[in-house]
């Protein structure tokens, strides 16, 4: 059992300058990552800044924290702009970019049908998340594509230079299904765990990382190369009670294989509402 990197989910609210500072201030506390959610709008928050500007800028005014989205979806990115905006950051930042993708949610509050058109069933929402992740990894891989999918096009995309990290930007990606699974076991460095439903957080995530165990079996992949996202704070789970508390449930997760956990900066007047000085102790608490 190891100890889980730790990393921030910096809300993209603040205007620059005042962003520029809150990510400096991620890497100066000693957060090894640095996330940022990829909505056009959440949950009524406003304002909601791009994500991919916010990290293009982001990676601008810091040196050694890692970037990326938590999550990415085809919602409403294409993957050909969506590669050229991903191996951009990954130049401005020297090879700092990590890429969070999900199928993306239904609800317009997580940018569902926002670009109008009929709602996706849940069978074409996982054959378009099938499909656009496909496609953008063969993007990033260059040197050119054409793609003809059943959702997705591409004709003559040349890639340049390609990304800093090679092959690719890493992928890490969201899934509870069993297609989804078999998608992190062949396309993900990392996959991202939300715990949710009706089992306890724990025990659901067991469940989880043993499904994504038997689609890396299936797919011919060693697990031990997936690395393993925890995302908090959608739990009643004391994370940010005190640094104990968060070592402690650190410690929980480790024993199932998690290798990575994301907390979100403190946000009054919210459910992320909590103690700033213990977010600020966090990445010394392990």
């Amino acid at each position: 059992m190891g100890t889980p990197r730790i990393g921030a989910i910096v809300w993209p609210t603040e205007s620059w300058p005042a962003a520029g500072d809150t990510w400096r201030r991620a890497e100066a506390l000693g957060f090894h990552t640095a996330w940022v959610y990829d909505h056009t709008a959440w949950r009524g928050s406003t304002p909601w800044y791009d994500a991919y500007a916010t990290l293009a800028a982001a990676a601008a005014v810091t040196r050694t924290v890692r970037l990326g989205t938590l999550v990415t979806s085809p919602n409403f990115r294409h993957p050909v702009p969506t590669a050229h905006a991903v191996r951009t950051i990954d130049h401005v930042s020297g090879g700092r970019l990590d890429l969070g993708i999900g199928s993306g949610g239904r609800s317009r509050t997580s940018d569902g049908g926002i670009l109008g058109g009929p709602e996706w069933s849940p069978r074409e929402r996982a054959d378009r998340f099938a499909e656009w992740t496909d496609l953008l990894d063969r993007l990033l891989r260059g040197p050119a594509t054409t793609f003809e999918g059943e959702y997705y096009e591409a004709r003559d995309v040349l890639t340049g230079p390609g990304c800093v990290q090679r092959p690719r930007v890493p992928f890490w990606i969201a899934a509870r299904g069993p297609r989804g699974m078999r998608l992190a076991a062949r396309r993900g460095a990392g996959w991202i765990a939300n715990p949710g439903g009706p089992l306890d957080p724990v025990e659901d995530t067991r469940v989880q990382t043993e499904r994504l165990e038997e689609a890396c079996d299936r797919e011919g992949r060693d697990p031990a190369d997936v690395r393993r996202l925890l995302l908090t704070g959608f739990t009643d789970e004391p994370w940010l009670a005190s640094p104990r508390a968060f070592a402690d449930l650190a410690g929980t997760y480790a024993a199932l294989g998690i290798t990575d956990i994301a907390v979100h900066w403190p946000r009054p007047g919210t459910r992320w509402a909590a103690d700033e000085s213990v977010f600020e102790a966090i990445p010394s608490a392990l």
